[in-house]
This record gives structure tokens, C-alpha cells and sequence, in this order.
């Protein structure tokens, strides 16, 4: 049987028997099932993934083997299908490194393609897109950041030429006119360029450019040891600090079959109800503000606040930072503290329902919420969007609930779903979610087992693979990592949901009008930071 032959069979054991396989293989890439292919096959597998219904959930590529500069490409894919995953595999040789792209199959896999390309020196023939996504004007056109022999720096010329010859496309045609937006925004929010093609008021098409918050994140973790990779990965996104360090140490431990201690494991899980919840609040605070309606603004960011310190108290940072470690977790909860969080959670309840409730059901919100930003349920799969963005516009996808890991797979795990895809009901999943993280939080506290917080992370094996899958606020967050012969990180890969919801804001605009871009922009609220990478 060939390996499509295989893909083909097991896929349709995915569909049609909802098999799920959740057990790791050898290759520590668990729950993911790993596939590897010939590089003549890798566009084929998508062909026969996307006729599957699979999800595209993402692409890397790593330098595996030879001397200091690599003789292999090694390129991986992550598909998803009712919870359960499959990595395709591949190599490519350095000297040319040119496989299939899967953009033409999965519509999600263009920015992250030239995100490799720009990166890795990885080529994809059928691309619809040649121009370049991350490096803008940082590096030469032949130098390639992620190879070993490119220091993380680059060579950059003394002065950095204005990336001003961006070939933005453009709609040609009488009363047709362009609006160029950003990178620097009149807020405190990161940098990213909108070209705006319009008629009038309404937007007939927008593009986006992104990649100016590009960090080298993937460069420089190589050679970390395990806990500064997990510190590294509590920012790639700040808002999402405990979700990153989350999929990166899990990643790490399933890497080096590390067993995280079960009180660890609901620690972990409290705390990034916490960071749901307080995103959320914010998140719904903002879009308000952004119609005029400060009154839920300033009780979301008052809320907001109140539960940010609380975190500070019992976590010891707003956000939670640095508060996951391999292995487990920094610091444990004071004794009294389950009974003061279920206090804190009725409290919260209290004071979201009369704010909800004018939220959900007021005339002047629903005048501009209702019916704009309208992503279809089609265009959300096609994108491989989930989070808020995918389950507003019918996706019911959540790892917690469709893939659960420990201690999500004790919980049961409602999620809710919205068909209309407009910006009021990404506000209504918002809403539903903090209800349903409170709850979650209480049953956390009801089944906190007692124990140590930590365990030590055994030393990896060279070449130890591991894939770290959590549920952000944002969505699913992927998380890739290879070991090298001494132990540290030879590379490491996070993939925030953001890359898939940044092309659905380019998609949910088409015919709206202008003024409502910054309320549709906030309804996705895509991570810069997140996605540059």
C-alpha cells in the first residue's frame, strides 16, 4: 500500500468511524499521527487531506542533518480532523529545496509558505504569492535567517531601506480609491500596514501587511536550555502568555515522556481559564468602545483590572508570566485560596450578568453590530480560522473539548457556537465563553488534587521530537520542538491561531463601509507579535 494509499485509508477511518488517535508514536509527536512521505508527494497529501475535509493547522521546517549548514530540509504539516491529527513529513535537500504548495488545496497555508520561504530558503512551486512576508528589507534576497550559518542578526546595512515598494494589488476602475493605514497607528496597539480599496464608503477589498514585529523568535531559541525556551515562549504573545508556555512545556515534556504532576496540570488549567476570561473582558469592552458605547468599556476594563490583580496576588504577575516551567508550574496556590477564587468567580458572575444582558440586547450596539463583519461559515473553514473567529461562524472546533488533554479530559467542556459569523456574535461567544470558563474554574477547584507542583524534565534524547496543542483564548495554539545531542533546543516552532484569522479580517470586510474596519479589526483582534514571529 502506497503512503496516499495509507493517508487516503486512515483519513476515511478519521471520517467515516470517528476514529481518534490520540496515542503518540515513537517519534514523540503525540496525539498527532506522523506520516512521512516522498517530496513528490507533499502536494498530493493535500489534495487528498482537503478532499477529506481535513483542517490545515500549519507548516515548519527544520535543519536536521550534515555539517553546520545542513544537508536536509526537513518539512512538516499539521491536519486536523474531528480532533484527531496527523504531521506529513518530508525532506527536501538544501541545495534545492522546492516541494508543492499546499495553498491551491488549503487556502490557509499562504502566509506560513512564504513565511518559510522568506525564513528557510524553502520553495513552493504553484504559490499564487511571490512576494516576500516576513524579511521585508532586513536581510539579503538570498539570505535565509533560519539557516545555521545566518547569525541572528543578519547583515543588515547601516541604515534599513524603507520597505516602500510593497506591490500592494489594486482594483482599478473609476471612483475606485485607496486608503493606506499604519504601520504606526494613532494608539499604543503594534505595527501593521491596511491598503484599503474603496468606492464611497464601502471597502471593496483589503490587504494587509504584516511582519513588523518580527523578533527572530525561531532563531533564538536554538540553544536554549528547557526553561528559558519556556520563558521565550511566555512571549511570543503576551496576552497569551500562559497558553504559549503551556504548548511549548508540553511539548517539551511529551518530547522526554516527562510526567507532569497532576496538581500541576489543574494549576495550569486555572490559570489559563484566567487569561480567557481576562482577554475576554477586554475584548468586549473594546469593541463596544469602538461604537461609542463606553458604559460596557469602562465596566469590562474595571472587571478586567480587578481580576488581573487578583492574578497578580495569587500568581505573582497580571498576566501570569513565567508562572508555567517544565515540568510543572513556578509557585503553588496559598491554602486559603480555593475558597477566595470561588468568592472572586460568584463576584464575577454578579457583575457580568446586568453588563452582558445590556450588551447582548441594546438597540445602539445592535444597530452596528448586527450584520457587520460577516464571515461566512465556508470562508472560516476554508482558513482553518478556530477560537471565537471559527465558532462565531459555525466551527465548533475546541482542542479542551474535541482532543482533550489532562486535566481538560476529566472536565466536560461546552462550547459555543454562533452561525451568524458577524462582529455581535463574536461578542456573544466572548460572553458565553467567560460563563463557561467560571464554571470550569469551580470544578478545577472541586477536583485540585494535592501533590507536588513539579516534576524534574528528563534528559531529552538528540533529535527528540515533541507537539504541543492548547487551547488559547485566541484558539489553538501549536507548538513544535526538536532536541539536539546536548540536551538544548535545536528548534522550535509556535504556531499562534492569529495566522488564520488575520486573512478572515481581509475577507470579513468586503462590503462594509470604512468607519466600521476599526470595530471589525477588534472583533478578530489578530496577535501582530503572535504571527510575526
Amino acid at each position: 500500500m502506497s503512503r496516499l494509499d495509507w493517508l487516503s485509508e486512515y483519513l476515511a477511518r478519521l471520517i467515516d468511524e470517528h476514529v481518534v488517535v490520540r496515542s503518540g508514536d515513537a517519534q514523540g509527536l503525540a496525539p498527532a499521527h506522523r506520516l512521512v512521505l516522498d517530496s513528490e508527494d507533499w502536494g498530493a497529501a493535500a489534495r487528498v487531506a482537503a478532499a477529506f475535509g481535513c483542517r490545515w493547522a500549519g507548516v515548519w521546517g527544520d535543519v536536521e542533518a550534515g555539517d553546520s549548514e545542513g544537508t536536509q530540509l526537513t518539512l512538516r504539516a499539521a491536519l486536523e480532523r474531528d480532533g484527531g491529527f496527523v504531521v506529513l513529513e518530508t525532506e527536501v535537500p538544501v541545495t534545492f529545496p522546492v516541494l508543492a504548495s499546499h495553498t491551491n488545496h488549503f487556502p490557509a497555508a499562504d502566509r506560513m509558505e512564504r513565511h518559510l520561504r522568506d525564513l528557510l530558503g524553502v520553495g513552493f512551486h504553484d504559490h499564487p504569492d511571490a512576494r516576500r512576508w516576513v524579511r521585508h528589507q532586513a536581510w539579503q534576497e538570498n539570505e535565509f535567517p533560519l539557516r545555521h550559518y545566518v547569525a541572528a542578526s543578519g547583515h543588515p546595512p547601516l541604515r534599513t531601506r524603507a520597505d516602500s515598494d510593497y506591490p500592494f494589488l489594486r482594483i482599478q476602475g473609476n471612483g475606485v480609491y485607496e486608503i493606506p493605514v499604519g504601520p504606526v497607528h494613532a494608539g499604543i496597539i503594534e505595527p501593521g500596514h491596511f491598503r484599503f480599496q474603496a468606492m464611497g464608503e464601502e471597502v471593496l477589498r483589503l490587504e494587509e501587511r504584516l511582519g513588523y514585529t518580527h523578533k527572530g523568535i525561531e532563531k533564538i531559541a536554538v540553544g536554549r536550555d528547557p526553561a528559558a525556551l519556556a520563558r521565550l515562549a511566555a512571549r511570543v504573545s503576551g496576552d497569551s502568555t500562559v497558553a504559549h508556555a503551556w504548548a511549548a512545556c508540553q511539548a517539551m515534556e511529551r518530547a522526554t515522556h516527562c510526567q507532569v504532576p497532576p496538581r500541576a496540570l489543574f494549576l495550569r488549567a486555572l490559570m489559563a481559564e484566567r487569561e480567557r476570561v481576562a482577554n475576554h473582558l477586554g475584548d468586549i469592552g473594546a469593541i463596544c468602545n469602538d461604537v461609542g458605547f463606553a458604559f460596557a468599556h469602562m465596566q469590562c476594563g474595571r472587571l478586567r483590572e480587578l481580576w488581573q490583580r487578583s492574578s497578580h496576588a495569587l500568581f505573582g504577575h497580571r498576566f501570569m508570566m513565567d508562572a508555567l516551567i517544565p515540568g510543572g508550574v513556578a509557585r503553588d496556590l496559598p491554602a486559603d485560596a480555593p475558597a477566595r477564587l470561588r468568592a472572586e468567580h460568584a463576584a464575577l458572575r454578579r457583575e457580568i450578568a446586568p453588563v452582558f444582558a445590556v450588551v447582548d440586547d441594546h438597540p445602539s450596539l445592535d444597530d452596528r453590530l448586527i450584520g457587520t463583519g460577516c464571515l461566512s461559515a465556508a470562508d472560516a473553514r476554508l482558513l482553518g480560522c478556530t477560537g471565537y473567529v471559527g465558532k462565531a461562524s459555525g466551527q465548533a472546533f475546541d482542542l479542551r473539548h474535541d482532543s482533550p488533554y489532562a486535566p481538560y479530559d476529566r472536565l466536560h467542556v461546552d462550547v459555543p457556537v454562533q452561525q451568524e459569523g458577524d462582529v455581535a456574535a463574536r461578542v456573544r461567544v466572548r460572553m458565553e465563553e467567560v460563563r463557561i470558563s467560571l464554571l470550569l474554574m469551580d470544578r478545577l477547584l472541586d477536583l485540585l488534587p494535592s501533590g507536588p507542583i513539579a516534576a524534574t524534565l528528563p534528559q531529552p534524547a538528540g533529535g527528540t521530537t515533541g507537539l504541543g496543542l492548547v487551547e488559547g483564548w485566541r484558539g489553538e495554539i501549536l507548538a513544535f520542538v526538536r532536541f539536539g545531542a546536548d540536551g538544548r533546543i535545536a528548534r522550535y516552532f509556535p504556531r499562534d491561531p492569529s495566522w488564520f484569522t488575520w486573512p478572515a479580517l481581509e475577507r470579513l470586510i468586503h462590503g462594509n463601509i470604512v468607519p466600521d474596519f476599526p470595530v471589525c479589526n477588534k472583533s478578530v483582534n489578530g496577535s501582530y507579535s503572535g504571527h510575526d514571529l
